[in-house]
């Protein structure tokens, strides 16, 4: 009866070693994962930045080309 016990108490321990392996795995993993995600976001944030300046930069060369032009016709 006692080897029976011990026998069960040991692949009860080696299920639960195992499963807690293969559930690290898993957030490993999801880690990663989650961390690609942030990653691709923060580079999307970024072009999105970068395009958002250059089209302000092109707008504020284009008004001040305008604002130029109206004050040369308005001096002559």
């Amino acid at each position: 009866m006692k080897k029976l016990f011990l026998s069960l108490a040991v692949v009860a321990a080696l299920t639960i070693v195992s499963c807690k392996e293969s559930t690290e795995d898993k957030m490993e993993d999801s880690m990663e994962s989650m961390g690609h995600d942030i990653e691709s976001g923060l580079e999307d944030a970024g072009d999105a930045i970068d395009s958002t300046a250059t089209k302000m930069g092109n707008d504020m060369e284009e008004g001040a080309e305008k604002m130029g032009d109206e004050i040369k016709d308005a001096t002559n």
